[in-house]
């Protein structure tokens, strides 16, 4: 690696590898010997013939703000900015898909709670999760990269802990994405069997043949980012339609001809059917299922390299999507519970909202309206997946996985990083295997997905908010800033992914059998194993971090980390 000092310089011992000369004002130009440190300035040819792939002309770069945020955090502009403020807005409308995701995954929080504990944990969630999203958003306009949080805690963070604690921000943010995008397939192909089930009188889907379901829809959408990427702003403007108009054909059709609850009911009328001690901590233990609902604005973020005009747009998208998905979210949800008059039997369905639409509407409607749900279900697939390459390529490219040259390889005509593509289908394929030996497969699945994600809120907001109280001269401009609410906004986004990274681990029931278990616990501890592992084997030699690449800071040599 190209250093900043001179031979005559001292090299820092291991433990001091990212040291306070990081925070010289002088801008040090000085990168390491990867192509992708270069950044075109105006007018200058983008052509380039490097291992990471090939961007042709500058066109693709977005703004002169785009090329200023990816020159700041030196990085070069390796994909196509395709998306604009609404193509993005419309990807992370599509990907949260929180209306859908009630209808399909409300399971856990109907056992734990009942119809009221689903409602009032929806609620409590919306309202809480609102400032972390916007907590991200300013980052994300601080730093628009597809590395998202791991780059913000290099950083942010207190200069001797900035590198292990990007590196495992890192690892838990490539984990709960690819869960995520595991997630998706599963939900995808087990509601084409369960719908199968309802059509073809005597066919009972057993497991095996649901996991083979998901592994033709990871095919699919395989072959779709890999090949489809540039339609995907145009696809996703065109679900954006869908998701709408969906909505309202859904709500209205129940509104119309299924049976209704009374507002007591469904507003005060709480249930546990795990067997907790009290209401309370069945309340807390099914609010899993409000959470996975309201997650995921930080797509955008990870986004960010394949967006026009990023430091603005992406925290605008961020904050729209939310709130659209959240206000469609609340109507739906209402609608929904209302409908739901017999809980038990609904409980013993495959899935809660086939057994509502069975009770309110004919076969050819129920195929109908549930193929709605069932394609948006995949187009927010195709979304979370193209989140999860933007992001574990991206990590790659700055060491933090093994196989790292391989993975953030971006193909040179596609113009994707189409084996960050193939590691993120096979992983999800390797998670499918769950499905063999538990009935709730889906429920380990989304809670690892959970439990990773808001540990990397957890660090990432932690660290900016350390760095907005003890430095914050050291904080770069943002375009899109909370400004003085800042600290308190934080210190509240902090406190409720602390709260809920604790009770994602729960498992429905109390006492569970092993196919009850929440095997989250599990997974995500032997992910982190292994990261230590990496760490300690490949990562600590080759890892700096980020932030040794920003203006401002001062890059150490490789000795220092050897």
């Amino acid at each position: 690696m190209a250093s900043s000092s001179s031979s005559s310089e001292p090299h820092p011992s291991p433990t001091d590898a990212i040291t306070r000369e990081h925070y010289s004002l002088k801008a040090d130009n000085a990168r390491d010997n990867h192509a992708f440190d270069r950044v075109a300035e105006d007018g200058e040819d983008d052509h380039y013939d490097d291992y990471h792939g090939h961007l042709k002309t500058n066109r693709h770069r977005g703004t002169q703000f785009d090329q200023t945020d990816m020159k700041r955090m030196g990085k070069q502009q390796e994909l196509r900015r395709n998306f604009r403020t609404l193509s993005t807005l419309a990807f992370v409308v599509i990907l949260q898909g929180t209306w859908e995701v009630l209808l399909a995954a409300s399971y856990q929080g109907l056992v734990a709670g009942g119809l009221a504990g689903l409602f009032w944990s929806y609620v409590w969630t919306f309202c809480c999760n609102l400032f972390v999203v916007v907590s991200l958003a300013e980052m994300a306009s601080m730093a628009p990269t597809a590395g998202g949080q791991y780059h913000w805690v290099s950083e942010f963070a207190p200069i001797k802990h900035q590198r292990w604690l990007s590196y495992f921000t890192g690892w838990m943010s490539t984990l709960s994405w690819q869960a995520g995008t595991a997630s998706g397939p599963f939900l995808v192909g087990t509601m084409i069997q369960a719908l199968a089930t309802e059509n073809y009188e005597g066919y009972a889907g057993t497991n095996w043949q649901g996991t083979l379901c998901v592994w033709a829809i990871t095919v699919l959408v395989l072959l779709a980012n890999v090949y489809g990427g540039r339609a995907m702003p145009v696809f996703q403007n065109l679900m954006l339609i869908l998701h709408v108009f969906g909505f309202l054909t859904i709500i209205v059709c129940i509104w119309v001809l299924a049976p209704r609850n009374s507002a007591e009911v469904v507003f005060t009328s709480f249930t546990d059917a795990g067997g907790w001690s009290s209401m309370g901590l069945a309340l807390m233990v099914g609010q899993i299922s409000a959470i996975y609902a309201c997650i995921c604005s930080d797509a955008a973020a990870h986004l960010s390299e394949e967006i026009k005009d990023a430091s603005v747009a992406v925290p605008k998208a961020m904050l729209g999507s939310y709130l659209l998905n959240g206000g469609l979210g609340i109507i739906f949800l209402i609608t929904f519970l209302f409908s739901i008059v017999d809980l038990p039997s609904a409980l013993e369905a495959d899935y809660v909202f086939l057994y509502v639409f069975k009770e309110a509407f004919s076969l050819p409607a129920v195929n109908a309206l549930a193929s709605i749900v069932i394609i948006l279900i995949f187009a927010g697939t195709l979304s979370y997946n193209l989140t999860n390459n933007l992001h574990r390529w991206s990590f790659a490219r700055d060491n933090g996985l093994p196989f790292s040259n391989w993975i953030a390889h971006v193909h040179p005509t596609l113009e994707v990083p189409a084996n960050a593509v193939i590691a993120t289908c096979a992983f999800t394929i390797i998670l499918s295997f769950i499905n063999f030996g538990s009935d709730v497969a889906f429920n380990a699945i989304i809670s690892l997905n959970l439990v990773s994600l808001m540990i990397t809120y957890m660090i990432s907001i932690g660290c900016v908010l350390y760095r907005r109280v003890y430095e914050p001269e050291l904080l770069p401009k943002a375009r899109w800033s909370l400004g003085k609410w800042g600290v308190p906004v934080n210190l509240a986004a902090l406190a409720y992914t602390t709260f809920a990274f604790f009770w994602c681990f729960w498992p429905n029931y109390y006492r569970p059998s092993l196919t009850d278990f929440n095997w989250s616990v599990l997974m995500f501890g032997v992910v982190a194993l292994i990261a230590v592992v990496d760490w300690v084997v490949r990562a600590r030699k080759v890892y700096t971090g980020p932030v040794v690449l920003v203006e401002g800071r001062k890059e150490e040599p490789m000795g220092a980390f050897k």
